[in-house]
């Protein structure tokens, strides 16, 4: 049964790639937390680290098939990418070394954060006036936000566009580009997180016995949840729908909140 909430999920977790730019993130974490619950306190760290797999192969993907003229907005952006590289690997190695349980509640009280920033602060929800807007071009995102987007992204499993998205809305795109452009920024982070969390084991035989580990990646939840994802990505990346530019944005939000929601709620 588990298998099968997993590649439920992995549906959901194929539309958020596409449409909100998660590439898995933030979805997979509760879920897989949910799906090895037996593990206590160290499900977060396999949560954060699995997450970090299926972002890889969620936003590679979508990546892939967005066209090249949405990713032209990226030019020059190779700093920025790096750093959140290096950040990323740090935040890996932080999450094995860190005490487990408090990580699943710096992972709710940062998306909470978040979703208040994003209704209180405008920018996000309410778009600058023209006349208050930047140039017509949308600003680069800053290189130094590489660092510790990409450090706090891959030690809470959240993946990078959860930062991301609001900060390039913020410099002035569309949600429909931001959301896309947050997938290749992910890769950078998630790409260096997996190849950390692959690297030796860091629970205790006995504990994961039953559980198909490599590393800290359990790899019977990730390819449950890209089995689910990848068709939906392949489809709605050929025919994306048509949401209102404000209706996407609350819907960012509308999401974030129920992954706070599932995080809160008691294990199996």
């Amino acid at each position: 049964m588990d298998v099968v909430v997993l590649i439920g999920i992995g549906l959901l977790t194929g539309v958020t790639t596409v449409l909100f730019g998660f590439g898995g993130g933030f979805v997979a974490v509760p879920v897989v937390v949910w799906a090895d619950a037996v593990l206590g306190a160290d499900a977060m760290r396999v949560a954060t680290a699995t997450s970090a797999l299926v972002m890889v192969v969620n936003a590679g993907f979508a990546t892939a098939v967005t066209p090249r003229r949405v990713l032209r907005a990226l030019r020059g952006s190779r700093t920025l990418l790096l750093l959140l590289a290096a950040g990323a690997s740090v935040g890996a190695l932080a999450t094995r070394l860190a005490p487990a349980g408090p990580a699943r509640w710096a992972f709710v009280a940062y998306i909470a954060l978040t979703i208040v920033d994003l209704l209180l602060r405008p920018g996000f929800l309410r778009p600058r006036t023209r006349v208050e807007a930047a140039p017509e071009a949308p600003r680069p995102l800053p290189a130094a936000l590489g660092a510790p987007v990409g450090a706090v992204a891959a030690f809470l499993g959240v993946g990078g566009s959860v930062m991301t998205v609001p900060a390039m809305r913020r410099a002035g795109h569309t949600m429909r580009v931001a959301t896309a452009l947050a997938n290749p920024l992910t890769l950078a982070i998630a790409l260096p997180a997996t190849a950390v969390s692959l690297g030796g084991a860091a629970l205790p035989a006995a504990v994961d016995a039953h559980l198909h580990l490599v590393g800290l990646i359990d790899l019977r939840a990730a390819s449950a949840l890209l089995l689910g994802a990848l068709p939906v990505i392949a489809v709605l990346r050929r025919r994306p729908p048509r949401i209102p530019d404000r209706t996407y944005a609350w819907a960012y939000v509308g999401l974030l909140a129920v992954a706070v929601v599932a995080m809160v709620l008691p294990g199996r």
